[in-house]
């Protein structure tokens, strides 16, 4: 349900209950000025919002890098090769 602020303000009680139930949305002039949810709703949220910002898998091989050159470790690449174009006209 959408509320003015002044309902709002005027039916804090009532917006709240209505929380326990569905997001309670509060506008100002049509437009969405805040929401009221339930607090099980806002830690599945924080929940959602701190996995999405753990370490991502670039930092991990990032730490994965330092930790090579910490230790002097170098990964062995084999030599290099030149190969035929899959492209007309390109040569070898």
């Amino acid at each position: 349900m959408a509320w003015s602020v002044a309902e709002a303000k005027q039916k804090l009680s009532e917006v709240l209950r209505s929380a326990a139930r569905e997001p309670q949305v509060i506008e100002n002039r049509s437009r969405r000025v805040a929401v009221v949810v339930a607090p099980e709703a806002f830690e599945e949220f924080e929940a959602w919002r701190d996995r999405r910002n753990a370490r991502s898998v670039g930092d991990a091989f990032s730490e994965l890098r330092q930790v090579a050159a910490d230790s002097g470790y170098r990964l062995a690449l084999p030599r290099r090769r030149d190969r035929r174009s899959g492209f007309p006209g390109r040569g070898r």
